[in-house]
């Protein structure tokens, strides 16, 4: 991820947890995870998701799917027709979204897969969108632009990326810089830190359709909207 000009002033701090503690934590989290949602992220994973304007008929995945909230959403929105799929690193976030999915009487228009994002089991030119609602900035560093790699694979040409983040696009603040030291100080339960989210699709080839910025409580965000350019 190339961010020789912002990195090198304020760099994107690591995520010094492994994939397991993850697992486990999302995995404990799943329980509470629709109260937390519901209160700090859910409006924002909203307006990504109408922004990605999603169409009957699609094929559309969902990394990081948590509770299921806006897949089952996009899942009503691909109709039957459609297919809504989600990857989650945590059984028990697939677990909860497969009862809501159930509840909803969508589990035929629903593929759920529990793995890891860095290593995509969908083949090449599947997916007409892709979205990511906090979920990015939980990747460590290195791995983003390997999310972005495989991202960009499993789209079809042309195809529509919509991310909504925390970020550090809009610079320096005393907020930011205290959410920061409470994530370096307990980097397994805060796993999650702001990122420069428009400069990293940007780095990884994409065309930003839009990009947002939104706060979170104080905290900075972005939702930013970006087409697959590859022509293959």
């Amino acid at each position: 991820m190339k961010q020789e000009g912002k990195a090198a002033v304020s760099p994107v701090l690591p995520v010094p947890r492994t994939k397991e503690e993850a697992k486990r934590f999302y995995d404990w989290l799943s329980r509470f995870y629709d109260f937390i949602t519901a209160v700090f992220e859910r409006k924002y994973a909203e307006m990504a998701l109408e922004r990605l304007s999603v169409k009957e008929g699609e094929a559309m995945l969902e990394i990081g799917f948590g509770s299921g909230h806006c897949l089952r959403q996009i899942a009503q929105s691909v109709g039957n027709s459609g297919k809504a799929y989600g990857i989650d690193i945590s059984t028990g976030m697939l677990e909860v979204t497969k009862r809501k999915l159930e509840r909803a009487q969508l589990t035929d228009r629903a593929e759920l897969y529990c793995g890891d994002a860095t290593s995509l089991p969908y083949g090449d030119n599947t997916f007409d969108a892709v979205f990511m609602s906090f979920t990015l900035e939980l990747f460590d560093t290195p791995e983003i632009a390997k999310v972005l790699e495989e991202v960009k694979r499993v789209l079809k040409p042309g195809g529509k990326l919509a991310v909504a983040s925390m970020s550090k696009e809009d610079g320096e603040s005393t907020l930011l810089r205290l959410y920061e030291w409470v994530h370096k100080k307990w980097p397994k339960y805060v796993d999650c830190r702001p990122i420069y989210v428009e400069q990293s699709l940007k780095d990884a080839g994409y065309d930003i359709e839009s990009e947002e910025k939104v706060r979170l409580f104080g905290l900075p965000g972005e939702i930013v909207i970006a087409a697959n350019a590859k022509s293959r």
